[in-house]
């Protein structure tokens, strides 16, 4: 490797651009039309069943924003006030790396990752966009995941692990998609941090004992599920007090939005598996917290911890023991570490780099010079052997 920590790195947060066939080419006859590409202006757009998204504002990723170009804006850095859009500047042709694991290993060997979780950028549009249609939702997922197995496979070399979406929508088919995934040989999968759809059009929560038989067939088959960072529906909340419509685009961040949205998805997400009692009915379970930070963690916990006193009655256990138990966090680069880990412990924090989006870091290992001065021990645990160990692989370096 060009680079080396000195010890095995486990990045729990890459991602793949996807190739413009990915929902596409699985996807059954009969949704034929309901995800299309179109040219708006001599610009490629991507729409699902004929409502025209503009939060990647290019679904083809010919262009891509440069990794770990708004790392400054996300430690609120931007004296000049600059746009999301103006801070992270030019686009650059998108790399083999970021297509194809053959590129993206030399990459990996470049920049000091032993291993890395690779997770699909596209998926993040599908399950909002299709909500109103949950037997949608699963064909295009399937499709998806059919299409990255082909392209990356769910084990490459023992050292990138692309990871399949599952929608929890309809239990039965959600229950169908894990075993194919494992079947496969898949480490984790990513599921959304919302409410679940469903075919009435309600939603629910996906602690409620009706998705029992999903989370007990996840502990059998001993995988974490991961919830990513997606598009969760809560830009509609925003739009409440802003007007407009889907006002989560990529250009989006004004100062409401980071507010009103910030990371309630993941709080309420984390909040009603342990509310509803999912966590303590599957105590085995292993939930990631993967790209939505940890400023967040603090917060919840006072609050479960509030409501266990004033209603004991309502939890089996202690809330917050549930939390440190079954979860695990993944903080952002300009969280507090040393907050997070007298929160959850040394053995429930991610290392997670977010590359190659602008939102992340160009240097993954920059995460370590944040942890200068701790033990040891405690750097190899954050920067790898955690995450090794959840996702059942022998830490190597």
């Amino acid at each position: 490797m060009t680079k080396s920590a000195g010890y095995p790195v486990y990045d729990a947060d890459n991602h793949m651009y996807e190739t413009r066939d990915a929902l596409l080419k699985y996807l059954p006859k009969e949704y034929a039309g309901a995800v299309r590409y179109v040219e708006i202006d001599g610009r490629t757009k991507i729409m699902f069943k004929n409502h025209l998204s503009d939060m990647i504002p290019n679904p083809t990723f010919a262009r891509v924003a440069r990794p770990g170009s708004a790392e400054e804006w996300f430690h609120g850095r931007n004296p000049e006030g600059k746009s999301f859009r103006e801070f992270i500047g030019e686009a650059m042709d998108v790399l083999p790396a970021f297509q194809e694991p053959g590129a993206r290993l030399e990459l990996m060997d470049e920049q000091g990752l032993t291993a890395a979780v690779m997770y699909p950028t596209l998926a993040s549009l599908v399950e909002e966009r299709t909500a109103d249609d949950v037997h949608l939702t699963h064909a295009i997922l399937h499709a998806l995941n059919q299409w990255m197995y082909e392209h990356w496979t769910f084990d490459y070399q023992g050292r990138i692990f692309a990871t399949p979406v599952i929608s929890l929508a309809i239990v039965e088919k959600a229950i169908e998609e894990l075993h194919w995934c494992l079947e496969r040989g898949m480490k984790t999968f990513l599921v959304r941090p919302a409410p679940v759809p469903s075919i009435t059009g309600k939603t629910r929560s996906p602690g409620l004992p009706e998705f029992d038989p999903f989370w007990q067939a996840v502990v059998d088959a001993g995988v974490p599920v991961t919830f990513h960072g997606s598009d969760s529906g809560y830009a509609k909340h925003l739009a409440e007090w802003e007007g407009g419509d889907e006002q989560g685009s990529f250009g989006r961040h004004g100062a409401l939005h980071q507010i009103v949205i910030g990371h309630r998805a993941i709080e309420d997400t984390m909040s009603a598996l342990i509310c509803h009692g999912a966590l303590s009915r599957f105590p085995e379970l292993k939930v990631l917290s993967v790209e939505n930070g940890s400023s967040w963690v603090r917060g919840l916990l006072d609050q479960l911890d509030k409501a266990y006193g004033m209603m004991p009655q309502e939890f089996a256990e202690p809330p917050v023991e549930v939390f440190r138990r079954n979860i695990w966090v993944h903080p952002f680069l300009e969280d507090d570490f040393g907050e997070i880990l007298g929160l959850v412990g040394e053995d429930h924090v991610l290392f997670g780099s977010d590359f190659p989006h602008p939102e992340g870091v160009a240097n993954p290992l920059a995460f370590a010079d944040r942890l200068a001065g701790l033990p040891a021990t405690t750097v190899e645990k954050f920067m790898g052997a955690n995450y090794a160990g959840v996702l059942g692989v022998e830490a190597r370096a």
